[in-house]
């Protein structure tokens, strides 16, 4: 079909290999997410090439690879990256003033190159709002991806005890929910990654409909994330947490993410600290992000790990409590198995997680999962059978789920075993860009012959619906 993709992500540090994850609050599952679906998608006949366009950043507190306007990822597919606002890099919510600067840049450059995409996949609110507009002015159909909504957001937030305008000064939340809605209601289709995503939390838009709703599960590079562990990297993980932990033997409770709000960190350390048992029997292993100076993160991170600070000291968890200022992509999937061969447990205490890549990464590995019971979470559990899902607004239950998991060691082996089992047989990126082509391909199809026939029209294959024309 030699089908075109334009994919935009447009905040955060984005490139071909050595993501930066966990660096802030914008770097995170999704970056990962887009590259990966990028890079598979390279690797399909019927594509000829993608194109994923994010934003050129020269700035001294960053790497200067964020500052190469192409950037060659495989065969077929590239980075290109236009300067739109400050050269400066930012957080996503100080773009929305530059991205009407963008949205006219990327009109101009496609309709000059005369190669316009066969499709445009948007990832979160800011490139929805760019990818209406550069929808509309190429005539290419628009997939939409959230990856996380504003109305959940400020949903979680004013229920963790947030004012309104607090929420609207840090996190610009109208601008973005208006955005989402407006995405919404002029994409084509919209992929969501677990159908409880369609269901309780894009049905609260307005534009939402059900019909253009696909659900198509990530998939995890069963390449990298195995569980066969090496003495090698053992070792490697266990200099890394020399400097915190009195006794390595013990089985770790381990959260990857990034240090923000949303991931409720600071949750996990009191359930922690109020738990003799945990104390006694567990460390605590906290990998979020890579830091220089606290001092230096931005004002939520910065609140992020002082809270986390006051809980070591006021349970008094020194030699208990590992939280590394530095790691690197390769020690992810070492840090899943180490903790894997000391009967640990992965632990998402996130207030909101629409997907939970972490969660199939760990699964892969061999680690039992303790995760909030929203979202992705849900849908992964119900496939894989491998841990517990607790409400993790209390922190009561999510000592008692925390203690359950390092109790019984056969009921750990059984879930690992299943982990690993259901992730291979339900989550693979194979799996997820096949999904993805056989949705798009009879839409492709019924454009080229409603294109000859004067039609403007398309539907979706099996859909009886028909899509909004361009």
């Amino acid at each position: 079909m030699n089908l075109k993709f334009l994919h935009l992500h447009l905040h955060g540090l984005i490139r071909s290999n050595n993501l930066e994850l966990g660096r802030d609050s914008d770097t995170g599952g999704q970056t990962q997410y887009v590259l990966e679906l990028v890079k598979s998608l390279a690797n399909i006949s019927d594509v000829n090439q993608v194109d994923l366009v994010t934003r050129l950043i020269s700035d001294s507190k960053v790497d200067n690879s964020y500052s190469k306007e192409r950037e060659f990822i495989e065969p077929g597919a590239q980075i290109i990256r236009f300067q739109f606002g400050p050269s400066k890099y930012l957080r996503k919510e100080l773009l929305w003033p530059h991205l009407d600067e963008l949205t006219h840049d990327l009109i101009k450059y496609y309709q000059i190159h005369e190669n316009k995409p066969n499709f445009i996949h948007a990832h979160y609110a800011d490139a929805g709002y760019v990818g209406v507009r550069l929808s509309k002015a190429l005539k290419v159909p628009l997939i939409f991806t959230g990856h996380s909504l504003g109305r959940e957001k400020k949903r979680k937030l004013l229920e963790a005890g947030l004012r309104i305008n607090q929420i609207e000064k840090l996190y610009c939340v109208s601008k973005r929910i208006n955005a989402e809605e407006e995405a919404l209601k002029y994409a084509d289709v919209v992929v969501t990654s677990t159908k409880q995503e369609s269901v309780f939390q894009y049905s609260q838009y307005n534009s939402f409909s059900l019909e253009k709703s696909k659900v198509i599960a990530p998939g995890v590079d069963h390449n990298k994330f195995h569980h066969i562990h090496s003495t090698t990297e053992t070792s490697e993980i266990d200099n890394m947490m020399l400097p915190f932990l009195k006794d390595l033997s013990k089985p770790p409770l381990l959260a990857i993410s990034r240090a923000v709000r949303r991931k409720n960190i600071p949750s996990l350390v009191e359930a922690y600290g109020r738990s003799e048992k945990l104390k006694r029997k567990a460390n605590l292993v906290l990998v979020l992000g890579c830091r220089d100076n606290t001092s230096k993160l931005d004002s939520q991170q910065r609140d992020v790990f002082q809270k986390i600070f006051e809980m070591i000291d006021k349970y008094n968890l020194y030699g208990k409590v590992a939280y590394p200022k530095k790691h690197s992509p390769t020690n992810i999937p070492s840090l899943y198995r180490w903790a894997a061969s000391r009967g640990g447990i992965f632990v998402n205490p996130a207030l909101t997680e629409p997907f939970g890549l972490t969660l199939l990464e760990a699964a892969s590995c061999g680690l039992p999962i303790i995760a909030t019971d929203d979202g992705g979470p849900k849908e992964i559990h119900s496939k894989c059978e491998n841990g517990l899902l607790v409400d993790v607004t209390d922190i009561n239950k999510l000592k008692i789920a925390l203690e359950k998991g390092i109790s019984n060691s056969s009921q750990w082996k059984f879930w690992s075993k299943n982990g690993i089992e259901g992730v291979h047989r339900h989550f693979s990126w194979n799996t997820h860009v096949r999904n993805y082509l056989s949705i798009l391909a009879s839409y492709h199809q019924k454009s080229i012959i409603d294109s000859s026939s004067g039609i403007k029209e398309s539907c979706l294959k099996g859909s009886s619906s028909l899509i909004k024309p361009h």
